[in-house]
């Protein structure tokens, strides 16, 4: 399949400049190739060029020959951090947070995490699947192309087991790439209510061998938070996640400086994530890391929180990323065009900046960057075209505007 006409061919890396990540100030650079042309051969990228370069002999032998029209070509979004597999919504804590509450008051009255695991413990595995696929399937159309799926809505053996066994079934039933990630550390389960140390020798003694029996997890992760679990403890989950080959994505620094960037790190972490009370100290450590410093500004909007310092982290020299944290209580919502949106008007990247940092520096914050993230020969063929636009800015600026033409996941268009 050939692409001709492109407007513009947006997130390019050329042979012999390709790289995992942009780190620090690189974030800024985004080679574009303007009235472009992109060849796809066996669901990867094979090949693109300015349109003068196109050649009779280029085209010849490919079955599909596609006019762009003068509309844009992206690599697909790189979403690091999700929470789309849970029962049901939570538009009743909604409510609540219109009324005045915290995050932590909501979660003391039984909302929150331990609300979705109630519902989940008690919706089939089937079901639970099904109302995953309904938002795999919105993200897809959204311009998603590789996504990170986390556990952490089961809080028992049997019910985080169900959870990861359905995000390998989702794995099974998109063309999106999806890494799975145990989170049985997202709070203390009921059964445990007062007895917070005894669960974390569960999730480190049962659970997580448990999870590596089935190979169902690529990462172990912990939400390391006031009110949540301790640095020690965190430290413990990761050096038992260890033991059994899953690296640490680590939830840190959303409620308070808890630690849990500076022990992740410590751990070889691939990603830090949240960030939003992330001071000097914790991007030092960063800047100083080839940890990701995950930011979701999804979050801080629907929770009217402060936004990650992600201008400093940059100036610092650290791999910034922005994902969505998909999930029922504090981001309900995968549109990865408004995280980069919010990237630009709330924590002031610029738009090159947030589409690197939603893309490649977003599949590096899973470990696939090498083969998505950016438009490159070798790489997966995921991508999508738009109708022709002003400018590159252009995307970000009118957030809501609907522009996206075409999808294409693994060369396949959806």
């Amino acid at each position: 399949m050939i692409i001709t006409n492109i407007g513009m061919l947006v997130g390019v890396e050329l042979p012999g400049d390709i790289r995992p990540c942009l780190r620090g100030t690189e974030i800024s650079r985004l080679n574009c190739i303007a009235d472009a042309w992109l060849k796809i051969e066996g669901g990867r990228f094979a090949g693109f060029g300015s349109m003068s370069s196109l050649s009779p002999e280029t085209i010849s032998g490919c079955q599909k020959v596609i006019d762009a029209r003068g509309g844009y070509v992206y690599p697909s979004f790189c979403d690091s951090h999700t929470h789309i597999v849970y029962a049901g919504s939570r538009e009743g804590e909604f409510l609540d947070k219109i009324n005045g509450l915290s995050y932590e008051e909501i979660a003391r009255r039984g909302g929150g995490i331990l609300n979705s695991a109630d519902r989940l413990h008690d919706t089939p595995e089937q079901e639970l699947l099904r109302q995953a696929m309904e938002r795999v399937r919105e993200v897809e159309h959204m311009g998603t192309g590789c996504i990170e799926i986390k556990s952490g809505y089961g809080l028992t053996l049997n019910d985080e087991l169900k959870m990861l066994r359905v995000i390998a079934r989702i794995s099974e039933s998109t063309l999106m790439k999806v890494r799975p990630t145990f989170l049985g550390a997202h709070a203390v389960g009921r059964a445990y209510a007062g007895r917070q140390a005894d669960y974390v020798r569960h999730v480190c003694d049962d659970m997580i061998p448990a999870v590596s029996a089935e190979g169902l997890a690529d990462f172990v992760d912990v939400f390391c938070d006031e009110g949540f679990f301790t640095v020690e403890e965190t430290e413990a989950i990761m050096e038992a996640g260890a033991r059994y080959g899953m690296r640490p994505k680590i939830h840190a620094n959303e409620l308070a400086a808890s630690g849990g960037v500076q022990a992740g790190v410590a751990h070889g972490a691939l990603s830090v994530d949240h960030l939003e009370r992330a001071g000097e100290a914790e991007i030092s450590v960063l800047a100083a890391s080839d940890t990701a410093a995950t930011m979701l500004p999804g979050a801080s909007f629907f929770l009217g929180m402060p936004y990650a310092p992600a201008r400093k982290a940059i100036f610092a020299g650290a791999v910034v990323n922005l994902a969505s944290d998909y999930n029922p209580g504090s981001s309900p919502s995968g549109n990865m065009r408004f995280v980069a949106s919010l990237g630009c008007i709330r924590m002031k990247l610029t738009p090159a900046e947030a589409i690197n940092a939603t893309t490649l520096n977003g599949a590096y914050a899973m470990g696939t960057s090498a083969e998505y993230g950016s438009i490159a020969e070798g790489k997966v063929a995921n991508f999508y075209i738009t109708r022709p636009m002003s400018s590159p800015e252009f995307y970000l600026y009118a957030y809501n505007t609907p522009v996206i033409s075409r999808i294409f996941l693994r060369g396949i268009e959806i």
